[in-house]
């Protein structure tokens, strides 16, 4: 349906972490089955050009898009519940946003005015907002400001939705995710924190038109109208949102609420019958899995503090979330830090209790040494594994080291003067390293690949041509890739001129299924359409588990 463009806004108070992307996301999923065209953009309160120097233990998982933006995970999330394929366009920082506005300065763009932090700034973030929202065709945008209410950081974002807001009043709508505590020496929950962060919102000049009420179990009735009446929003638009033990339970739960039906109605849209088939099935697959796998996730960005931080590797945790509900399955995902291998090689015993193995991509040599017995264990006990980028290269190299006899075998990474360097960078990017330019230079963004039939890779995709996205500097040394074959290794998968390898694997008389690929296969899969590869892992865990 064509309708004049609409954007609601995504604000987070109390608290970081309180949820707003998955809100983000959950609100353009139904507001997408109910017809509308949506896209979704992600703002960064970061200095930070894009998510790549990003440190993961600290911001988590950089997610790249096809284009190759380095962007915040949350712009996976949108990519997974809007089953969609977003672009850099989609994502901004306010370091993206500052260079823009000096680089128009320098060229004299602004015809000689003084330039100001506002309302320059300002308008420089609403023309991305719209020039994104005309480049998808959207219906509705929404957009995520990141951050906590009260941030300095933010305040020029927050502004901007003024702007747009006081320009097209009827147009814009602002949405708070908040969060309720309920301290346990006191017992109850607190709205008290809701109201100092609308309150704080309110001094920015807006009011939100929706509060989605975060917390652990769901609001009752007497906490609605406490709200509604202290943050001047009708308590209908007060919508619970309990804590729950998949993130995808969160769309079901807005629209058993009438969250979109309130949002149209809000912004002046109609709103006829909704069309969440796909996702309730989803819910009664997760809801009532016909048995478990236990998959093992061998990295070593988990540390941050005393606690564990999984959002470093969310969209393979997500992946292998997608695959297992697609069979019907419940994932029991076990965190192993690569580096307790190096320490105490007898924990590599641990593996056995488990249906399979994924070892993810990362960058550096901490860990590595740990990541690669654990691969030597899960080839030589016929474990199923699913090797991801770095994960790849190590393969190779333990492959190169146990099997072919290159002892010592290495990637110029780690040791530039190995003997065997059967993972080498790429010499494109060998200035890049010499030049210290590190940001936005890697092999960035989705690639085609050509799948060779009769492989078990072949099998899974049941196509020979696919696209996949990509974020490393480093690849099989061409040098081996003949002495690599002959020695068993398959490689299944080739750029097409056929000089980058893209997918290994073993054979099936060799190994259940032992396969990696050079690429990111997590950075595709939805839980509508879970990835092949992850398919293939499940489908081999589940039959070691019989």
């Amino acid at each position: 349906m064509k309708v004049d463009r609409k954007y609601i806004f995504v604000v987070g108070g109390v608290m970081s972490g309180v949820g707003k992307g998955i809100t983000t996301s959950s609100i353009g999923a139904i507001l997408k089955a109910r017809g509308y065209n949506v896209t979704a953009i992600k703002i960064d309160p970061y200095i930070n050009v894009d998510a790549g120097t990003m440190n993961p233990t600290e911001h988590g998982e950089v997610f790249v898009l096809d284009d190759g933006d380095e962007t915040d995970q949350d712009m996976g999330n949108y990519e997974r519940f809007l089953n969609i394929t977003l672009t850099r366009m989609n994502y901004m920082t306010t370091g993206r946003v500052y260079e823009t506005v000096i680089h128009k300065e320098r060229n004299l763009e602004y015809n000689g005015k003084c330039v100001e932090v506002v309302p320059h700034i300002p308008m420089e973030v609403i023309e991305r907002i719209t020039k994104a929202s005309e480049k998808a065709k959207s219906d509705i945008t929404i957009i995520e400001i990141g951050g906590t209410v009260g941030e300095y950081q933010n305040i020029l974002f927050l502004e901007a939705a003024r702007m747009m807001k006081i320009k097209n009043p009827d147009d814009v709508m602002f949405v708070m995710v908040s969060y309720l505590p309920i301290p346990s020496k006191v017992g109850e929950m607190k709205t008290k924190p809701t109201q100092y962060a609308v309150r704080t919102l309110n001094s920015s000049g807006i009011m939100p038109d929706v509060i989605i009420a975060r917390s652990e179990t769901y609001l009752d009735k007497k906490r609605k109208e406490k709200i509604g009446m202290f943050c001047n929003v009708p308590e209908q638009y007060v919508i619970s949102a309990p804590d729950v033990d998949n993130i995808y339970e969160v769309l079901i739960n807005f629209e058993r609420d009438d969250l979109s039906r309130l949002i149209l109605k809000k912004l002046g849209l109609p709103y006829g019958k909704t069309d969440l088939k796909e996702w309730y099935d989803l819910f009664d697959r997760v809801k009532n899995p016909k048995g478990k796998v236990k998959i093992g996730i061998v990295g070593k960005y988990f540390g941050t503090g005393d606690f564990v931080l999984s959002d470093a590797y969310i969209s393979v945790i997500e992946a292998v979330k997608h695959a297992a509900f697609k069979s019907s399955l419940k994932p029991e995902i076990v965190w192993i830090n690569s580096e307790s291998f190096e320490k105490n090689p007898e924990k590599l015993e641990e593996l056995k209790d488990l249906d399979g193995v994924v070892v993810p991509g990362g960058f550096g040599s901490r860990g590595i040494e740990g990541k690669i017995s654990a691969i030597r264990y899960l080839r030589e006990n016929k474990i199923p594994f699913l090797g991801l980028c770095y994960g790849m290269q190590l393969a190779v190299i333990e492959y190169a080291r146990n099997v072919l006899g290159l002892t010592g075998a290495n990637t110029t990474e780690i040791d530039r003067n190995t003997k065997y360097p059967v993972i080498d960078i790429m010499p494109e990017q060998k200035k890049n390293l010499e030049d210290h330019n590190y940001g936005a230079t890697m092999r960035l963004g989705a690639y085609p690949a050509v799948v060779e039939k009769g492989t078990a890779a072949y099998k899974l995709y049941g196509k020979s041509k696919i696209s996949e996205r990509h974020r490393h500097r480093w690849e099989v040394n061409p040098e081996y890739v003949d002495k690599l074959a002959k020695g068993g290794l398959v490689f299944s998968a080739k750029s097409p001129d056929g000089t980058l390898m893209e997918i290994t694997e073993l054979p099936s008389s060799v190994h259940p299924f032992f396969m990696a690929s050079q690429f990111h296969p997590e950075l595709k899969s939805k839980p509508l359409d879970p990835h092949p590869l992850f398919l293939g892992l499940i489908a081999a865990a589940a039959k070691k588990k019989k």
